[in-house]
């Protein structure tokens, strides 16, 4: 494995491979990485030639600075996990390489990024398209992966690379969680034990609902996930939605897709966490 700095360097390297014909997968990351991330690292692994592993703390993606500040960095860690997986490169650059001048480019993609994250994080997936296309601008990957923890984001970088006419194969990866349900976060290391242990009910609520969901209708199942989390002390809720899963539109009915997700960003203490879950998917 190899650890580079610059786009020129890996640009290099990576010309090199794609003239010996060996697709590249690329899996963007901003560090502090954990067993959800190897499972991208894992899958990328099995279906590229080449794995590169970006790791990245994007500053145009905070919209409070205090949490840039406050992001894990753990770079030698990262190596270490990456190393063990199979990664080809980790491409780490600095701020400087990645922005040497300010990014002015505006992404829209309304209705997918007007609603949720796009409301509570105001210009977030603006620096996340921006520093995304950068990285697929660089690498050139072949396919890129990404978690399903992050479902918007996801939703719209598929909407982005079908804009831009990106030629590559967005892959989306399942939830992976603690053998208890918390879905792994690198945010969940800013969590005392006692939060950490709050932060269990995030996703029993979810689990909870499914069952709930079978016999009561949309909204009420909505209001039974929301009334779960406010019962809970150190737990505050910021939003549930259920929404279509390609359009991300809160739905009214169980009738109205074939493709339902409840999305949840709740604070535990002053970390915030995101989770999600399947109420209805379409065999694809």
């Amino acid at each position: 494995m190899k650890l580079v700095h610059t786009i020129q360097e890996l640009q290099a390297a990576l010309n090199a491979m794609r003239a010996q014909g060996k697709t590249i997968g690329l899996v963007p990351t901003m560090g502090a990485l954990h067993a959800g991330h190897a499972s991208l690292v894992k899958r990328c692994v099995a279906e590229n030639d080449v794995a590169v592993v970006s790791v990245f703390v994007n500053p145009t993606q905070f919209n409070d600075q205090n949490d840039l500040l406050k992001y894990p960095r753990t770079l030698e860690a990262d190596c270490r996990l990456l190393e063990g997986e199979g990664a080809a490169f980790v491409f780490a650059p600095s701020v400087e390489e990645m922005y040497p001048e300010a990014d002015t480019r505006r992404f829209s993609y309304a209705p997918l990024d007007t609603v949720m994250e796009g409301i509570h994080r105001p210009g977030h997936f603006n620096g996340v398209c921006q520093i995304v296309s950068k990285l697929f601008d660089a690498v050139k990957p072949d396919r890129a992966y990404f978690g399903e923890k992050d479902f918007q984001q996801l939703a719209i970088i598929r909407e982005m690379v079908r804009q831009m006419h990106y030629p590559l194969e967005i892959v989306g990866c399942p939830i992976v969680r603690e053998a208890d349900g918390l879905a792994l976060s690198s945010r969940n290391a800013r969590l005392s034990e006692a939060e950490r242990a709050t932060a269990l009910n995030i996703s029993r609520a979810l689990f909870r609902s499914l069952d709930f969901a079978r016999d009561h209708t949309l909204a009420e199942t909505k209001r039974f996930v929301e009334e779960s989390i406010a019962a809970v002390d150190g737990l505050r809720l910021e939003y549930f939605e259920i929404v279509d899963g390609r359009t991300l539109q809160a739905v009214s009915s169980w009738d109205d897709t074939d493709y339902i997700v409840g999305c949840i960003t709740v604070y535990c203490g002053d970390v915030r966490l995101i989770d999600n879950i399947k109420y209805k998917e379409s065999i694809k």
